[in-house]
């Protein structure tokens, strides 16, 4: 038989949904992937069922309802100073992963190169590779998670289409600084390339950080695509409403795409989402403190019966080393950490493209409180009986 696509044939299931299917089988506590275990404001999710049975039911524009990208547009202008036109530069999609696709399919051509800093979210690769560009890696590695300036340079060629830029970043948990970002948008500049942000945690920052995006950064205006996450912003990541903000003339091609891909999103999803983003400026402190607070328990917890706990910037996630464990290979610590300790987690090597670190774990604390501390003492009982 002829083969299938040679990209995506024999990849491995994505390490998120894996160690979940092992949490499952297991029973364990699964603070591998990162959703939250409560649902988000009961008002947002009022607002999606009365739409849903009141109606519209029916396809929407593909470009998404007007009042999301108007509230989009909203959002822009009140979190980031941006004057946005929401009937010319937004576009909801089905989920941010998919915002990502449409942007990489919609701006790079075969033989364009696309600078990836590892550790990455595991969807940017294979779709660059689909759309015929060359990743090119930026590496940085804990726990400094540190930009060296001049390998961020050399990754540069007169080949780079675009530089994808997770902030706050997964799985390292870093808020880029103001002095990376400049970094970030003069090699841009110079270079005539564009960036795709990926700001699905942009409302999840912690200790006085606030998320600045690289769209508000001087000649940066034209060359940035904006992407961000409801399902993030307001925990409910089953939703999958993502949407995207852009200069018409790269939201045009990446529209284009969406409109093969999945065309639109469900109308009253939108609806809640428009709803939620038009919430008082208590709404978004709040989250960021309750995160903040959950990140600092189980830091705290885990520190106590051993690990050493990298810092946190942002994001629903810290990293720690394997030290406790004694095990230098993260995912065969993962593995055990979930099938003899009752905890799952998400090797940290797993986000990098070959010779990664491998003594790093991540760990999801978007959990209740007390699944947070059952965790521990989880850890804390097979570590003691381990010893």
């Amino acid at each position: 038989m002829k083969p299938t696509n040679p990209i995506f044939t024999g990849m491995p299931t994505t390490i998120f949904e894996a160690m979940s299917a092992l949490a499952r089988e297991t029973g364990a506590i699964n603070l591998g992937q990162g959703f939250p275990d409560v649902d988000g404001p009961e008002e947002i999710r009022a607002k999606a069922a009365g739409v849903s049975l009141h109606g519209p039911n029916q396809y929407p524009s593909m470009m998404g309802i007007p009042g999301l990208r108007q509230a989009v547009a909203a959002a822009n202008r009140r979190f980031y100073g941006l004057d946005v036109d929401w009937q010319r530069e937004v576009l909801v999609t089905s989920g941010a992963t998919e915002a990502l696709a449409d942007a990489i399919f919609g701006l790079v051509a075969p033989g364009d190169e696309v600078i990836v800093i590892e550790p990455f979210y595991d969807s940017y690769v294979p779709i660059i590779r689909q759309a015929g560009g060359t990743p090119v890696f930026v590496r940085i590695t804990p726990p400094e998670w540190a930009i060296d300036p001049d390998a961020l340079a050399r990754a540069f060629s007169p080949r780079t289409k675009a530089i994808i830029v997770n902030d706050p970043m997964n799985p390292a948990g870093k808020v880029f600084t103001h002095e990376e970002l400049s970094l970030i948008a003069g090699l841009c500049l110079a270079n005539d390339a564009y960036v795709i942000a990926d700001e699905v945690y942009e409302h999840l920052t912690f200790d006085g950080r606030r998320h600045e995006t690289l769209m508000s950064f001087p000649g940066m205006r034209e060359r940035v695509v904006r992407i961000g996450s409801a399902g993030k912003t307001f925990s409910l990541t089953g939703w999958k409403i993502g949407y995207v903000t852009a200069a018409p003339n790269l939201l045009e091609p990446i529209a284009k795409v969406h409109q093969f891909v999945t065309f639109t999103t469900p109308p009253n999803l939108q609806a809640a989402v428009a709803h939620g983003l038009a919430m008082g400026d208590d709404y978004f402190t709040e989250l960021a403190a309750t995160q903040a607070g959950k990140r600092d328990r189980l830091a705290a917890g885990l520190a106590s019966v051993g690990f050493e706990v990298m810092a946190c910037g942002g994001t629903y996630f810290i990293t720690t080393d394997t030290g406790p464990l004694g095990i230098d290979d993260d995912a065969e610590a993962c593995r055990r950490l979930t099938r003899e300790a009752g905890v799952a987690a998400v090797p940290v090597s797993a986000f990098y493209a070959g010779n990664a670190p491998t003594r790093f774990i991540r760990f999801c604390f978007c959990k209740r409180d007390e699944v947070l501390d059952a965790a521990v003492e989880r850890l804390e009982h097979w570590l003691r009986k381990a010893a």
